[in-house]
């Protein structure tokens, strides 16, 4: 192994953007790389070759070893290469951000975190103490949510679902600008309020990251309800972006009106359900006018009927999502992974602390979804899916989710795709 120079000797470990988390075969195989340069030469290039993401751009021009840091939290020594681009650590996927841990000793208390299980449980569990896990468990929302979820700018999504789910911090109200897009969340933030402005910000930090992941990213259509800041903020951010009005609020307000006559409740939600699954755009509105004439033949004065009357009076809206290729039509897809943050945010009753650290903290809610393994009842009805990134991207790094996160978040997942 080569010596380090006392200036490497002095440094600190490089955090974020100048650390490569990469896998290695096992701890041997890493020993054997930090003890012969041309074993570890050969590791590198050959990952780099398979997955060129996870390393700065300029690699393949060459690089050379900059010596080794010893770390003297777990008495381990890390290696330091130079590239065209500046200097970068290397750290196995075995230890954990900062030194904290090694990652399997922590990943089992981290999956519990899909559940809010407390801090103070976990460290009875565990070990450690309630402050470690919190502080291990914000870190997951630091790197960048696109650059690590996302890994190629060609899997970045055409049509994106989005909305903001209002909650409390210190008992005042926030809102969480949410963005979801293949099974995946893609971007969360929390802002103090529902304005044009402030949701802007929110879902801002999903644009800036996409478009550090390529520059020309705009995506086709975002699927939204009918708030109107929220489509304010979407046409600020990607001026050229198709708002596409979101059916399925239209329907629940429908399911949700009080009638005597429940049957006729019933037989209205099926014939708009029925305009809904029309094949073309001419079918759709032939569909919605038949709805229109049913429903002023059919339904009394009444709130189902004047549901089903403004639901008509937005064809032209619900139309545009003719015009693209398997849209998203309905707020499910964002739905669904609200409903798990809402699940959290109960259990956690709700942020304490600052705006900072809630903002960690939903982003560290979208990174553990994002990486999750599958259950075994969903792996019964298809072996073949792992997880929301390996659905995604169309593989994994690694086979435990948390090395696979550690992995994909390799330069704090700021490294813009070529």
């Amino acid at each position: 192994m080569s010596q380090p120079s006392s200036t490497d000797q002095q440094a600190s470990p490089s955090p974020g953007r100048r650390t490569l988390c990469l896998p290695f075969e096992s701890e041997e195989h890493y020993e054997r790389c930090l003890e012969d340069i041309h074993t570890c030469r050969q590791h590198l290039e050959s990952l780099h070759q398979r997955h060129s993401e996870l390393f700065p751009q300029g690699f393949e021009l060459g690089f050379i070893f900059k010596g080794t840091y010893h770390s003297k939290k777990l008495d381990i020594a890390l290696r330091r290469i130079r590239t065209c681009t500046g200097t970068y650590q290397i750290r196995p996927s075995f230890l954990m951000p900062y030194m904290v841990g090694r990652t399997d000793e922590v990943e089992k208390g981290l999956y519990l975190r899909q559940w809010a299980v407390p801090f103070d449980a976990l460290a009875r569990i565990f070990g450690r103490n309630p402050m470690f896990w919190f502080r291990v468990s914000m870190a997951m929302g630091r790197p960048s949510i696109v650059g690590s979820t996302v890994k190629s700018k060609g899997r970045l999504p055409a049509h994106l679902v989005a909305d903001e789910k209002h909650t409390r911090l210190e008992g005042e109200r926030v809102y969480v600008p949410t963005t979801v897009a293949g099974g995946c969340l893609l971007g969360a933030a929390v802002v103090s309020s529902a304005s044009a402005e402030d949701l802007e910000k929110g879902y801002g930090e999903f644009a800036a990251e996409a478009k550090e992941l390529d520059s020309r990213y705009s995506p086709e259509t975002v699927c939204a309800d009918g708030w109107e800041a929220t489509w304010r903020a979407w046409r600020k951010l990607f001026p050229a972006i198709t708002v596409l009005l979101c059916y399925l609020h239209s329907a629940i307000k429908i399911r949700d009106c009080r009638t005597d006559d429940e049957a006729l409740r019933f037989d209205t939600l099926t014939r708009v359900w029925d305009a809904f699954k029309a094949e073309t755009k001419a079918c759709f509105s032939q569909r919605i006018r038949r709805l229109r004439e049913w429903a002023k033949a059919h339904l009394l004065q009444g709130k189902v009927r004047e549901a089903v009357l403004k639901l008509c009076d937005k064809r032209a809206l619900f139309a545009v999502a003719y015009d693209f290729i398997k849209p998203s039509r309905t707020s499910n897809g964002v739905d669904r992974l609200m409903n798990h943050q809402d699940r959290l945010l109960y259990a956690m009753r709700y942020f304490h602390g600052n705006k900072e650290s809630a903002r960690l903290s939903v982003r560290a809610m979208a990174m553990t979804w994002n990486f999750h393994p599958y259950g075994a009842r969903l792996r019964r009805a298809d072996g073949e899916r792992l997880s929301p990134f390996a659905d995604l991207n169309g593989f994994e790094y690694h086979r435990n989710w948390l090395h696979n996160f550690l992995i994909a978040s390799s330069l704090g997942g700021h490294r813009a795709s070529v």
